[in-house]
């Protein structure tokens, strides 16, 4: 394959016929790019289509999402006009079809270089969002599980004042509150339904929105205890379940996915590892 420069591909060709979708999402039509490629019948062009199809599918991709079948309205003269089936092809399936396309077309060997480029680009652009978006999800994890230790040991301490005393006594009184926001579901259960060893705690393997659920849960029981006064043990765990259960319905009105069924990630421990070596690097 022919070398080319970064310039000859941001003035490719291939890059002039990207045409954008209504919804801002940039695509191909495979009729502008068999002319480009020097198909003289679209019907031709429709083999290496074909192929990148196949291409796409034991990639283990969705082709429609690739390959979307589309009618368009052509001139055929006079003013007149006529139904034509195109495909919206994006990038990847550009790349596909070009390394099934006839390489004694002499643009062929350009559009391989560019798509080839052009998706890696992609690919890495994808991958530093993905960075991103893990880094900013790690760092409100570890917001979030500092801020439950402390609001645990307030929701403990408003306890002990409302007659909760004894340890066995706060594990029931934590239950209630996992029950009411967990869909009847204790401490255990949900331990078992994570899939979590009996050592892991399952706090350290809840992501941020599970972790948000959780500090809401806590901090509201903690403020109702304290507010209305609430004293005794039967009282008490019934505050517990009913805030936990109220957070539930606010979670279900908004059509939010319910805590049960959010995934378990890692240990919040192995993150809090890497953000002291990162620290520790600075400190150098």
């Amino acid at each position: 394959m022919p070398k080319y420069s970064i310039d000859d591909l941001l003035k490719s060709p291939f890059e002039k016929i990207k045409r954008m979708s209504e919804d801002g999402f940039e695509f191909w039509s495979a009729r502008d790019l068999s002319k480009l490629l020097e198909y003289s019948e679209y019907g031709k062009f429709l083999n290496p289509i074909n192929k990148a199809k196949e291409s796409c599918k034991s990639s283990g991709y969705d082709v429609e999402d690739h390959f979307a079948q589309v009618s368009e309205m052509v001139e055929i003269g006079s003013g007149a006009e006529r139904e034509v089936e195109d495909y919206r092809l994006s990038r990847f399936a550009c790349y596909l079809i070009v390394q099934n396309a006839d390489p004694t077309k002499k643009n062929v060997a350009m559009g391989q270089a560019y798509f080839a480029i052009k998706t890696r680009q992609k690919e890495l652009i994808e991958e530093e969002e993905q960075k991103l978006i893990q880094s900013e999800e790690n760092q409100r994890r570890l917001f979030l599980r500092e801020e439950m230790k402390k609001h645990n040991k307030h929701l403990a301490d408003a306890a002990s004042n409302a007659g909760v005393k004894e340890p066995r006594d706060y594990a029931i009184f934590q239950n209630y509150g996992y029950k009411g926001l967990y869909g009847g579901l204790d401490r255990q259960a949900i331990h078992n339904r994570k899939g979590l060893k009996k050592s892991q705690d399952i706090l350290d393997h809840m992501g941020s929105t599970e972790l948000a659920a959780n500090l809401f849960r806590a901090t509201q029981t903690e403020e109702k205890l304290r507010r209305e006064n609430i004293k005794g043990k039967y009282k008490v765990n019934q505050t517990h379940y009913e805030v936990g259960k109220k957070v539930r319905e606010t979670i279900q009105e908004l059509g939010g996915t319910m805590p049960e069924d959010l995934p378990t990630v890692d240990s919040i421990k192995k993150i809090e590892r890497e953000e002291r070596k990162k620290l520790e690097g600075k400190g150098e």
